[in-house]
This record gives C-alpha cells, sequence and structure tokens, in this order.
C-alpha cells in the first residue's frame, strides 16, 4: 500500500515530487503524481462540485475518487488518511455515465444557484418598490 503525504502551498510547483499531495487553498487545487508511477500531472480543483479536501491528523482525503481516464494508465484510486486505496478500472460505459452524472450535478447546482438569485434580486427589487412608493406618498 502506498501512502501520500500533504503538503500546503500557494503556487503549484513546477515538478512535483512523488507520493506527495500538494494543496493550494487560496487557488483551491490539488496536484500530485498519479500513482501509478506514469509520472503524469493529477491536478483536481476543490469546490463544492469538484473535489472536496480533509485533513485528519495531517493526513490527506480528497473525495471522491480519481479516475485519470483521459490518461493511458486509466488508473482509478481513492485518497483516503494519506493511503492511496486502489478501485477498480471503468468500463468506458461506467466512463461516460460518471461524466454525464457530474454534469448533470453541476447543471443542477448553478440551475439552483441561480434561482436563489432570481429570488433574492426579485425580493430585493419588491422591497425597493414598496419604499419608494411610501417616499413618494409621503411627499
Amino acid at each position: 500500500m502506498s501512502t501520500i503525504s500533504l503538503k500546503l502551498i500557494t503556487h503549484l510547483p513546477i515538478k512535483l515530487d512523488a507520493n506527495v499531495l500538494y494543496v493550494s487553498e487560496e487557488f483551491e487545487i490539488a496536484g500530485h503524481l498519479c500513482p501509478c508511477g506514469c509520472e503524469s500531472k493529477i491536478i483536481t480543483p476543490l469546490g463544492i462540485n469538484e473535489w472536496s479536501l480533509s485533513v485528519i491528523e495531517e493526513k490527506p482525503t480528497l473525495k471522491p475518487s480519481i479516475g485519470n481516464w483521459q490518461l493511458p494508465c486509466q488508473s482509478h484510486y481513492w485518497i483516503r488518511r494519506g493511503e492511496i486505496l486502489w478501485s477498480n478500472k471503468w468500463s468506458d460505459e461506467e466512463i461516460e455515465a460518471g461524466r454525464l452524472a457530474e454534469e448533470q450535478q453541476r447543471k443542477e447546482y448553478y440551475d439552483e444557484m441561480e434561482r436563489t438569485v432570481t429570488y433574492q434580486i426579485s425580493r430585493w427589487e419588491r422591497l425597493k418598490k414598496w419604499f419608494s412608493k411610501i417616499l413618494r406618498d409621503m411627499l
């Protein structure tokens, strides 16, 4: 079983060391070398609709799993409490279904965000009109 340590940074270095998860909280991004040994740089954005990072006793956990489907190695693994846990290889159909599910999740998130903002603006506009009417009536 391989392990990965955490290194908090501001900017990702050009050259990444093996078995190190570099995390920039400022830029909400994590990077590491693929643990299969192919030495590909794996960059994971951190955020509500991306990967989430938690750290317990300086050991990083990234969720969800990391599937390097675009790489020749097509490695698939989890980073849990500083350990690399290998997962099963996905078929082309599973990869496509996963991508579609992620896309749908993002769409739903941003659609809901837009509805919330529209509602808040609408409520604000109603409140402004009400105050304007009161002021006009007073003058």
